[in-house]
């Protein structure tokens, strides 16, 4: 694979390497949002079907991506917060009485879980990482493999931790917490769309995605997966789209109490957002044409000097077996100081994240290799 930055309006003098931050859009992404925007100049253009067909069309590009035949499961969201409160609203609290959790996961994928265990007095098992960095990823994952027990309601993770990229091998810990006969829920926001996920294969209960970091899309919007254990679950909104027969908009007022097929009961309110998903689209569309293993296989090589210029200098990188490659986090020499690092890529407009103790790392394929060598100047110079 090549790089792809002519698909993107990304300035020369900028390196961003910053996607976990937020992606820039495509310019057939920006295309299709600005005639969403002036379609709605002429309203009358607007058919019913309109509120159903993309709608239809995006479920299918998503359940192909993550690899389920049925794009019924796949219910179109606002955000990650949304689809991970409902599904926190239709666990069974009786199956068990702890719930385990990652340590520094992104708040979206805490606050849900915090706020059940205070309602159903079940207990938030928060497995920190292990604070020697040599071994840290596998030593995480067994101790994430180790909590899960018979008391173990959900197991709720990342694909990779958000902060530095450790990589979290779901098919183990997932068929751990089916073995427990836990819910396994994945937050796939800084995975899905650069790193292969299977749910044939892993089996999640449910997989929650934002739509505008590695899908590239805009912001404002995320899908989520949800699996036969959700599948006749309660909304967070009883909308009337959601409902059996609201395609017939002459008989809206034939109130129905039975919901659409599979995971579209979950879809927010006003889910046909006319700007929003032909965007969503049109950015699903270009990462099936890439392919995600070619999308991860790219940032693979992209970084590969990168990482092998910076050990000697002594900055700390998980083993590849352990990390992401789209996704990773730098962990720095005692003698520098972040805030003069910091300064450094400013003045260099180099656009990265420090996310707790590590330089995040987080490129795609709009990268190239002068993105990564004006960044391996300034560490090494430092």
């Amino acid at each position: 694979m090549e790089c792809q930055k002519q698909r993107f309006s990304l300035p020369d003098d900028h390196h961003y390497v910053n996607c976990a931050y937020m992606a820039p859009l495509l310019k057939t992404v920006e295309t299709a949002g600005i005639a969403g925007i002036q379609r709605k100049r002429r309203p009358w253009e607007i058919s019913p079907d309109h509120f159903f067909e993309e709608s239809h069309q995006l479920r299918d590009l998503f359940a192909h991506l993550i690899h389920t035949p049925k794009a019924e499961n796949i219910a179109i969201l606002p955000s990650t917060s949304y689809g991970l409160s409902t599904v926190a609203g239709n666990l069974d609290h009786r199956k068990g009485t702890s719930i385990v959790i990652a340590g520094e996961q992104f708040p979206s994928n805490v606050y849900p879980w915090r706020q059940f265990c205070a309602r159903h007095d079940c207990q938030l098992n928060i497995i920190e990482a292990p604070t020697a960095p040599e071994g840290r990823g596998e030593k995480w994952n067994e101790r994430i493999l180790d909590a899960i027990d018979a008391s173990s309601l959900l197991v709720a993770l990342g694909n990779v931790h958000w902060a530095d990229g450790t990589l979290f091998h779901l098919e183990k810990i997932g068929a751990r917490a089916h073995e427990a006969d836990a819910y396994f829920v994945i937050d796939g926001t800084q995975s899905v769309g650069a790193l292969p996920l299977d749910v044939q294969s892993i089996r999640p209960d449910a997989v929650i995605c934002s739509g505008y970091k590695w899908l590239l899309g805009p912001y404002s919007i995320a899908l989520g997966y949800f699996g036969e254990k959700f599948i006749n679950g309660i909304p967070i909104e009883e909308g009337w789209i959601e409902r059996e027969n609201s395609e017939d908009f002459s008989g809206l007022v034939n109130y129905s109490d039975r919901y659409q097929p599979g995971a579209i009961r979950f879809d927010v309110g006003e889910r046909s957002n006319f700007i929003l998903v032909p965007m969503m689209i049109e950015a699903l569309r270009q990462l099936r044409q890439w392919g995600i293993s070619n999308i991860q296989a790219y940032c693979k090589k992209l970084t590969g000097e990168l990482v092998r210029e910076l050990r000697p200098y002594g900055y700390q990188i998980e083993e590849p077996a352990w990390r992401a490659h789209h996704l990773f986090g730098i962990r720095f020499p005692a003698h520098i100081d972040p805030a003069e690092l910091n300064q450094r890529l400013v003045q260099e407009n180099i656009h990265l994240s420090l996310r707790g103790s590590a330089l995040r790392i987080s490129p795609n394929v709009y990268n190239d290799h002068e993105d990564l060598q004006a960044l391996l100047d300034v560490l090494t110079d430092l």
